[in-house]
């Protein structure tokens, strides 16, 4: 994992993107809990200019690994820049919505807010 992890940042300091972001869901899809990852693909979205998606990606992030300070930095960032733009910012990703199981995603007995939280979960994973 490690080796893919410095693919990827090589790949995105080179300007590659798509190359990165391939290398960056690839360890996250083989580990869901490599905060690591997942900070690379909100890097990836911010090269983007996703600024929400990169918000969410870097909330992800913490909520797997909160003393992830790439993580805090980012996610602190873009909720600066959204409120600046007085787009809202309010926590959209609980940890527990964070740790569901796209199973759990479609569950027919959850309110349509848990699955818009849960849709938007399988959004960040690339599903």
């Amino acid at each position: 994992m490690i080796e893919l992890l410095l693919e990827a940042e090589r790949a995105l300091t080179m300007g590659r993107v798509e190359r990165a972001e391939q290398l960056y869901r690839q360890v996250a899809d083989a580990d869901p809990r490599n905060s690591i990852a997942v900070v690379g693909l909100a890097r990836v979205a911010l090269e983007r200019r996703d600024d929400l998606g990169s918000y969410l990606l870097a909330r992800r992030a913490l909520a797997i690994d909160p003393e992830n300070d790439a993580a805090r930095r980012l996610a602190t960032r873009m909720e600066e820049v959204l409120a600046t733009r007085g787009e809202p910012v309010a926590d959209p990703m609980p940890v527990a919505v964070a740790d569901a199981t796209p199973a759990e995603a479609s569950e027919p007995t959850a309110s349509p807010e848990t699955r818009s939280r849960r849709s938007l979960l399988d959004r960040l994973r690339g599903r």
